[in-house]
């Protein structure tokens, strides 16, 4: 008997666990039948519910990047390292509480997980509406709050691992692609809107504060604006998105990925391609304003990131005609390349260096990122379905059980890998505020070197022991 024949009866016997706001129990996306029925919709609503609450989650975690850039001009004493330290913290609190996301995102379920996640990052976006107000926060009190809103970059390892779940194989590099570069875009919307909204004293609540030429800005937009809009997306999760019981995996059954030997070599490449975007993207607004100073943040800081974003949508679809080895390779050689460019337009002892040679090359390292981003989330799944599967026959109850695995760790290997990538964000502003501009860019293109050749031998080569 097919598998469409078994599920259909269950399916029809209690349609309501389909509906929004309920758990479901019975979850077959690879049945085709059920999949064109009932699963196809119910996965949608639940990712373009996803999508908006990952973006918003996003502009808390970099928050920071575009805030930091605006201290000094309101009075806060800080150095610039001290600046740096700001845009790098929420990296450490970021990258670590992903790692718990990963693995208890998919035990609580994606409804309930989404709406508690979203709803708890407007304790540091109030704490910190109210600490810009007065230019004696201490800086200690500052490293706090950019440490809580770090959590916020949790919300992408439990995102892309509930929503992998709703997605038959053949439609989850698209799905997380979609989730994944759509909710990379807050980085572009906080560097993008946050200029304006500090503008406005229409938004404002709480007193203005005086910069140097005597203009007034309201930093505390910048913060306060997005707590009713977490808590409508937080209601919007509750109400309209779905558990699903064959998500709750035990931490028993995941955490076998950590003697997977590719879990730790994918997770170097990632940490290349996401790293370099998310740390990048906290950077670029103070290497912008302490490196070239008479060129506009606001004007030109969102588009990186924005670049990176959706190049991450194109490179899952890329990686897919190509082979998500080759891409990848491509990514760290172009990322490379783009970086050396970046250096040779730094301003140096003997000239005052070329800020659209800068930008071009920085974009262009944005771009590459993004792609690379795509081809390894792609990689993921194919390499570990490759190896569980390698050898069964299909339709035989191992080659069930071992496809199962298979998905469980390729959910858990995604989350993982997002985690400690994230550290990214901590790693290249505290190289920036510890090491010159360009000790530090030649540090990435030595990295993006050893990224290369790990690709290609492990899952690119003539024989490679994981084709992907």
């Amino acid at each position: 008997m097919s598998s469409a024949t078994q599920q259909a009866p269950e399916v029809l016997a209690d349609p309501a666990q389909y509906r929004p706001g309920r758990t479901i129990t019975e979850w077959t996306p690879q049945d085709p039948s059920f999949w064109r029925t009932t699963g196809k919709k119910v996965a949608t609503r639940n990712l373009w519910i996803a999508v908006p609450a990952l973006l918003v989650a996003f502009v808390v975690w970099q928050v920071w990047s575009i805030t930091a850039t605006n201290l000094k001009d309101v009075g806060f004493g800080f150095s610039q390292s001290q600046l740096f330290w700001l845009t790098a913290v929420p990296g450490i609190t970021g990258g670590t509480a992903r790692i718990f996301y990963t693995f208890l995102g998919p035990k609580i379920g994606q409804r309930r997980f989404t709406a508690l996640s979203t709803l708890v990052l407007i304790v540091p976006l109030l704490w910190l509406g109210f600490a810009v107000q007065n230019p004696d926060t201490s800086y200690g009190t500052m490293i706090a709050i950019a440490a809580l809103c770090g959590i916020g970059g949790a919300n992408f390892s439990s995102s892309l691992a509930n929503i992998g779940f709703f997605y038959p194989k053949q439609e989850k590099g698209n799905a997380t692609g979609i989730n994944g570069g759509l909710g990379n875009l807050g980085v572009s919307v906080v560097q993008l809107l946050t200029p304006i909204l500090i503008t406005s004293s229409v938004l404002a609540i709480g007193a203005g504060q005086k910069k140097a030429d005597g203009t007034e800005i309201y930093l505390q937009n910048a913060a306060f604006v997005w707590v009713p809009v977490l808590i409508v997306l937080a209601a919007v999760a509750w109400f309209g998105q779905n558990d699903l019981k064959v998500a709750s995996t035990p931490f028993s059954q995941q955490k076998i990925i950590f003697k997977r030997k590719h879990t730790w070599l994918m997770t170097w490449l990632y940490v290349g391609t996401f790293g370099s975007f998310i740390g990048f993207a906290a950077a670029l607004p103070l290497l912008i304003k302490t490196t070239f100073p008479a060129y506009s943040v606001a004007t030109y800081a969102w588009m990186g990131p924005a670049l990176g974003a959706l190049a991450r949508w194109a490179g899952g679809w890329i990686a897919d005609k190509l082979g998500g080895a080759r891409v990848t390779i491509l990514s760290f050689a172009g990322m490379a390349g783009s970086i050396i460019g970046v250096i040779n337009f730094l301003p140096g002892a003997s000239d005052s260096g070329s800020f659209y040679g800068f930008f071009f090359c920085f974009l262009a390292a944005f771009f590459f990122s993004g792609i690379g981003n795509g081809s390894t989330f792609r990689q993921i799944p194919v390499i570990f379905r490759g190896r569980h599967l390698k050898g069964l026959t299909e339709g035989t109850p191992r080659h069930a059980a071992a496809l199962k695995q298979a998905e469980i760790e390729s959910g858990a290997v995604t989350g993982f890998t997002a985690a400690i990538a994230a550290y990214g964000f901590f790693f290249i502003p505290a190289m920036f505020a510890n090491f010159s501009v360009t000790g530090a860019m030649w540090g990435f293109v030595a990295f993006y070197a050893s990224c290369v050749v790990v690709a290609w031998w492990f899952y690119a080569r003539k024989g490679a022991e994981a084709p992907s």
